[in-house]
């Protein structure tokens, strides 16, 4: 069942919503149930999308995962397709600029994967950018939707939570990197770890997760989510625990990478809901 629920990104997309609803609360704000299902369906779809143009370096990286993919290609591609109008559709019922915030992850996608210029390298051939894209836009969903539903928020906040999310998922999507660093390797994709390697990009991970340091110490400075203070800081130690943990030189690849790093919001919600 696990398997199945990473295979086909159900997993990932539940824990999108939590971290949207983590947002909310950041935000000292009641969560709209029509934007926590729009965020799940388009989280869903487009991590579709990216299982199934993602096979040839999955059978070296996640072989199972690619089994269970091909099993249901046909049912994911129709889902996908659904899930997106849908997502659509519910996030109309807040703002048409909620719709633009939805929309996002696939314009940026059709960037990233399209050469824009005759003779010049795709966005998604250059190292750092996919990292960037896919920080960006989580950053984008979790901090302006509920903002769209806040109505106002002092800019200062907003650029705290916007960085916080941009920087998690940054963290987050090279540690796969790092997971899939063999696979990459053999089929010419230049990720951040392909060229650091793994112990360079240990360092650069554990710097990028020690810059919350000093935005707790502003975030605390600024008065700003005092409640919540106790939980972001969790979550900073988190970051520390499984960047040490998945970067060992003996590390093997499984799924206890998805269920810790992607699930984190998962049981950092509930704590911060005890809270």
């Amino acid at each position: 069942m696990l398997t199945f629920l990473i295979s086909t990104s159900i997993f990932l997309a539940a824990s999108g919503v939590f971290k949207l609803y983590f947002s909310f609360l950041l935000y000292g704000i009641a969560p709209r149930w029509n934007l926590l299902a729009a965020t799940f369906l388009l989280v869903f779809s487009v991590y579709g999308i990216n299982k199934l143009t993602d096979i040839k370096e999955d059978e070296i990286n996640n072989p199972e995962r690619v089994e269970y993919v091909k099993k249901v290609a046909k049912l994911i591609k129709y889902a996908v397709l659904l899930s997106l109008v849908l997502a659509v559709i519910l996030s109309a019922l807040t703002s048409p600029w909620a719709i633009l915030v939805v929309l996002f992850p696939i314009i940026a996608g059709a960037l990233y994967s399209i050469r824009l210029l005759p003779g010049y390298p795709r966005l998604k051939d250059i190292t750092g950018v996919k990292n960037a894209t896919i920080a960006i836009t989580w950053a984008n969903g979790t901090t302006f939707l509920p903002y769209l539903v806040a109505g106002s928020a002092d800019p200062q906040k907003v650029a705290l939570i916007y960085y916080f999310f941009f920087m998690k998922s940054m963290v987050n999507t090279i540690l796969f990197d790092v997971r899939d660093i063999e696979g990459d390797r053999m089929s010419g994709i230049q990720t951040v770890p392909v060229k650091l390697g793994k112990e360079r990009s240990k360092r650069l991970l554990l710097l990028m997760n020690s810059t919350f340091i000093p935005w707790l110490i502003m975030a605390h400075a600024f008065g700003y989510f005092e409640h919540y203070l106790p939980m972001l800081v969790f979550a900073v130690l988190n970051g520390y625990g499984y960047i040490l943990y998945f970067t060992r030189k003996d590390y093997k690849p499984g799924k206890s990478l998805d269920v810790w790093v992607d699930g984190e919001w998962f049981y950092t919600l509930a704590l911060a809901m005890l809270v």
